[in-house]
């Protein structure tokens, strides 16, 4: 539990408790969105394509009770540790929104929920009668989010909202790499991540609106709109005109030094632009007297002669392990600096699993996956937040929604069942 320490005993609520999200999300961008509102506290209903589901539950490594699968296809009783990992805090429900009866099926819900999410492909809830406008005439409370990659209409229409062509599409891969070298991807699907949190946002302002306005409304966001958004954070208009390089690796040059630096045992990363940090640094390489060169004595010439300070600092470091250069010369002298660590140690760190920043997977009939799932790094004093519920079986809880919330009648299910709707 998520909670400041000293919190009361008594079982804490949820913040969007009584809040019901019909999720037609698919892939990554959409269900990570819905997967925040989830953990935040709201019942997510999951609406996932009969016989098939969401097309995540298909994406190896698989698990059972025998242990993981890295192949192609997955057995009978195996599950996709992606579906463990992003279907968690949900309701799975099966629905054929391509049929009549599934659209009615659809209106039906829409009438019991507050929140619609969908990242279709363009145009696809128009052609499917369940976009908007349609959603809103029958609930006009409804706040209806939207998550396309590059916008609707598409500014490159065709185009499919991959991660890595969103990437380049907003410039994000020409600023990453080395200066000498091709642009980069970065090393997580950042569009796919960082814009359903935009979403996210958008769908709570909206329904703090609502609650003064009663009225719902429909919450865009694409993929390339909020890559491009962060790209502004960094002037590069004005630095092509300078001349400065677009890509300077893994240092920062308008920032000297600010950068990562070889060791003898791996990388550690240095911050030390400011005077009260680079003359200790300085001391610790028993070089203070590179103060006193023009080329370094302030951040203007340390810029123009980055690369030069920069092999100082690197021949340096290149004798010497991680600890010696953290630990040992540079935490005394209250230098910025931390080792590089890896990504299975970040994921295993105890007390980010104790933050809840980083959770352990687990599945009812599995157990222990033995490896990370997302958690929430949100921390509430007075709240409850974190993904601590299970990801259900494909349609595991139409029983529960159609029977239970719809009411339809078991007869009615079965026909639904037997009739492919559901």
């Amino acid at each position: 539990m998520n909670a400041s320490p000293g919190a009361s005993a008594t079982p804490l609520q949820r913040p969007l408790e009584g809040i019901r999200v019909l999720d037609l999300t698919v892939a990554l961008a959409g269900p990570y969105g819905a997967l925040m509102l989830a953990g935040l506290g709201a019942e997510v209903i999951h609406v996932e394509s009969p016989g098939g589901g969401d097309i995540a539950r298909t994406n190896p490594p698989f698990v059972s009770r025998r242990g993981l699968n890295f192949g192609g296809a997955m057995a009978e009783d195996e599950i996709s540790v992606t579906i463990v990992n992003r279907g968690r805090n949900k309701k799975s429900v099966t629905l054929d929104l391509k049929s009549p009866k599934g659209r009615e099926l659809y209106f039906r819900l829409v009438q019991e929920c507050d929140v619609v999410l969908e990242n279709m492909s363009e145009g696809a809830t128009t052609r499917l009668g369940i976009d908007y406008a349609r959603t809103a005439e029958v609930n006009p409370r409804i706040v209806y989010g939207s998550i396309s990659s590059f916008g609707e209409p598409s500014v490159v229409p065709g185009l499919k909202g991959m991660d890595i062509l969103v990437q380049a599409a907003c410039g994000l891969m020409e600023v990453t790499g080395f200066a000498d070298g091709p642009p980069t991807r970065i090393g997580i699907p950042i569009a796919d991540l960082v814009t359903p949190l935009y979403a996210v946002n958008g769908i709570l302002a909206a329904l703090i609106q609502r609650g003064r306005t009663g009225r719902g409304q429909h919450v865009e966001v694409s993929m390339l709109d909020c890559m491009a958004s962060l790209l502004a954070e960094e002037h590069f208009d004005l630095f092509a005109q300078a001349g400065v390089p677009r890509r300077s690796g893994n240092s920062h040059d308008r920032l000297v030094p600010f950068g990562v630096y070889p060791c003898t045992d791996g990388h550690v990363a240095i911050v030390a632009f400011r005077p009260e940090w680079i003359r200790p640094l300085l001391e610790a390489m028993g070089k203070p007297e590179l103060l006193d060169d023009p080329r370094f004595a302030s951040r203007g010439p340390r810029m123009a002669h980055a690369s030069a300070f920069n092999g100082y600092i690197e021949a340096w470091t290149r004798e010497r392990t991680t600890a010696e250069v953290v630990t040992e010369l540079l935490e005394k002298r209250k230098v910025p600096a931390t080792r590089v660590r890896a990504p299975a140690e970040v994921l295993s760190d105890p007390q980010l699993i104790a933050r809840g920043a980083v959770t352990v997977l687990e599945h009812p009939l599995i157990g222990d996956l033995r490896t990370s799932g997302i958690g929430n790094p949100i921390r509430f004093s007075d709240a409850h937040a974190q993904f601590d519920v299970p990801a259900q079986d494909l349609g595991a809880a139409n029983a529960d929604i159609y029977g239970g919330l719809l009411q339809l009648p078991e007869a009615e299910i079965a026909a639904l069942r037997a009739q492919g709707v559901i």
